[in-house]
């Protein structure tokens, strides 16, 4: 048997950056579009490898109240695979009385090789020689374990039997990410599963033999948890241990990088690391250190031009204090009052309280002073 497991599609996910061009470009809703695109590449890929089912381990949405139109997309991202797929109701998707399970079920749009698995209990399909074990989220958050019945629940003899749940494996996952909805760390084997199916952390994750996660097939956030893969499963007979590849589906690089600034050679430096990124690449840059005017605006340039080729880049140059040099200042040609003001103003730089509106205000004044000699 062959599966492709995936979970935390987040479908209907907005994303905050504030990214308006004049164009009409939107990097954020270009980010909302690839988590549909991933669907489309699962189904392509399960259709490509001929899998007997795809499983979502929850979080299929990633809201309750995602639009009917994001419901018709889903629908239609998953029509490249015609054979069966099984969905889980996760924390952000739960299947509470009233739901986006419900909503999508009165627009009758669910194909039927689509399963919904909005009860727990065990789905049999002869027919594919498999045996699913399903806890949905029926609530957001629960501090049961809802995979305890699989222990006892019966399958007929011959399936295989595969688990899918929506939550945090207890003590392994990192410090500190444990949440409600926990599972046991030896569930797969206490419940005699060839194979466990979970959703809930976002990146690619072994927890045992039997037992993975699939991360987000698209990423969306900056941690270096190894998102942006769906995992084929197979299983050969009940008992045998499975073999599981991870196979790339997402499109976009999230990236965090931090920069020290002493002089133009930093600079370089950076645009060498700025240039080996893809151009499907989410960065969020942090700049600190010394700069003179030039060297900013040095920066400046290479930052404009970089932005225009990555898909988004968030610079944070807060960090980065301007230390203009005499040629810098002989260049303005300031005197008296203004001069007075920038020695005062690189005085405060000094005192750590002062040290982040004292450079502001140097910034705006040597910009300032250069639109005033620009237009003398």
């Amino acid at each position: 048997m062959k599966l492709l497991h995936t979970a935390d599609w987040q479908l209907g996910r907005s994303y905050g950056f504030d990214d308006g061009d004049a164009d009409g470009v939107s990097p954020s809703a270009a980010l909302s579009q690839a988590r549909f695109d991933a669907v489309a590449a699962i189904a392509a890929l399960a259709h490509q490898e001929q899998v007997d089912a795809v499983l979502v381990a929850g979080d299929v949405f990633d809201s309750q109240g995602v639009s009917d139109r994001s419901l018709r997309r889903t629908v239609g991202a998953m029509a490249g695979f015609a054979g069966r797929w099984v969905l889980l109701p996760g924390n952000h998707d739960a299947a509470l009385a009233e739901s986006v399970w419900t909503r999508l079920q009165r627009l009758d749009i669910v194909p039927p090789q689509v399963t919904l698995a909005l009860q727990p209990g065990v789905l049999q399909f002869p027919e594919l020689g498999l045996a699913m074990l399903a806890a949905p989220l029926t609530q957001r958050h629960t501090h049961d374990d809802l995979t305890a019945f699989f222990d006892s629940a019966d399958s007929a003899p011959g399936l295989l039997r595969v688990g899918l749940a929506h939550g945090s494996v207890t003590g392994v996952l990192p410090e500190g990410v444990d949440s409600p909805n926990p599972i046991a760390a030896d569930r797969a084997e206490r419940a005699r599963l060839d194979y466990l199916a979970l959703g809930d952390w976002h990146g690619l994750k072994q927890v045992d033999t039997r037992t993975w996660y699939s991360g987000t097939p698209e990423p969306e956030r900056f941690v270096a948890n190894d998102p942006g893969h769906v995992l084929l499963v197979e299983l050969d007979a009940p008992g045998a241990p499975p073999r599981v590849t991870p196979r790339r589906v997402g499109r976009y690089h999230w990236r965090q990088h931090a920069a020290e600034i002493r002089g133009v050679g930093d600079i370089d430096a950076l645009g060498d690391v700025l240039a080996a990124l893809d151009a499907d690449t989410v960065l969020r840059l942090q700049v600190q250190g010394l700069a003179s005017d030039a060297d900013i605006q040095h920066l400046q340039r290479l930052l404009d031009a970089e932005r225009a080729r990555l898909h988004l880049l968030q610079a944070d140059l807060t960090g980065l204090r301007l230390e203009p040099t005499e040629a810098d200042l002989a260049a303005l040609r300031l005197d008296g009052a203004l001069a007075e003001l920038v020695d005062e103003l690189r005085a405060l730089q000094q005192q750590d309280e002062q040290a982040e509106l004292a450079t502001e205000a140097l910034k705006l004044l040597f910009d300032l002073a250069r639109r005033a000699e620009a237009e003398a």
